[in-house]
């Protein structure tokens, strides 16, 4: 039985050694990337259950932002969005009045649209930053056909919403298999800064958080705040 289990253990661990081989690190670059905006739609919203509404909502409009922040080819796609699926968000659709918009009739996975390969194909870039609803079918299925034309794959785990939780996460580990990077939204902004010196830096990207990720917007304001009007109180000085 103790031989049995160390077998075991030893297996595993080779395993999870050839996966973490199997896709090298590599860092989101804002000259290689194209953001995909993928049936991020208002009757699909409908269907997701494993995020809090009102934070929801903001995490897909800030999905689509990263596009402007950075200066990014954009590419948005709905699934017959004259059915129960919808239309984009008119926060999104105002955003880019004119960027290339690919309305699917009929295909679930985007990659099987002509129209939409060749729109991806045009930007030259090689590094694909998405998020669909929902994860299991609008981000997965689309994300495992890039990993397979050897593109390499941001999804957005915060702007891609599913039925579920256990949903989410079964999908999320099918994707991690196939070498896609599950990611979040501060993960993929913070990587395609680089350095808050840079430009977009510290003087775009701080506002950009206040609204989409104001946990950090936060910090900065309890920062200003101090630096501004603070005065330092009796037992604060020890603390620093």
């Amino acid at each position: 039985m103790k031989l049995f289990s160390i077998v075991t253990v030893a297996i595993a661990s080779m395993s999870a050694t050839a996966m973490g081989n199997s896709v090298p690190y590599e860092r989101l670059d804002k000259d290689k990337a194209v953001l995909l905006v993928v049936d991020l739609q208002v009757g699909l919203y409908n269907a997701v259950r494993d995020f809090d509404p009102v934070t929801y909502k903001e995490s897909i409009i800030g999905h689509a932002a990263i596009g402007q922040l950075f200066d990014l080819p954009v590419i948005l796609t709905t699934s017959a969005e004259q059915g129960p699926n919808g239309p984009l968000p008119k926060e999104i659709t105002d955003m880019y009045p004119n960027a290339t918009f690919i309305k699917r009739q009929g295909e679930v996975d985007a990659w099987d649209n002509e129209d939409f390969r060749n729109a991806v194909k045009a930007t030259n870039r090689t590094q694909i930053i998405m998020a669909g609803i929902v994860t299991d079918v609008c981000t997965a299925h689309l994300a495992l056909s890039l990993r397979s034309e050897g593109y390499s794959v941001w999804a957005n785990a915060e702007a891609s919403g599913s039925s579920s939780t256990f949903v989410r996460d079964i999908s999320n580990d099918r994707m991690r298999h196939a070498g896609v990077q599950v990611v979040s939204l501060f993960s993929i902004v913070c990587d395609l800064m680089r350095d808050w010196r840079n430009v977009p830096g510290a003087a775009e990207v701080f506002p950009y958080l206040d609204k989409y990720f104001p946990v950090y917007g936060m910090v900065a304001r309890a920062h200003a705040a101090a630096t501004t009007n603070g005065i330092v109180q009796p037992g604060e000085g020890g603390l620093i």
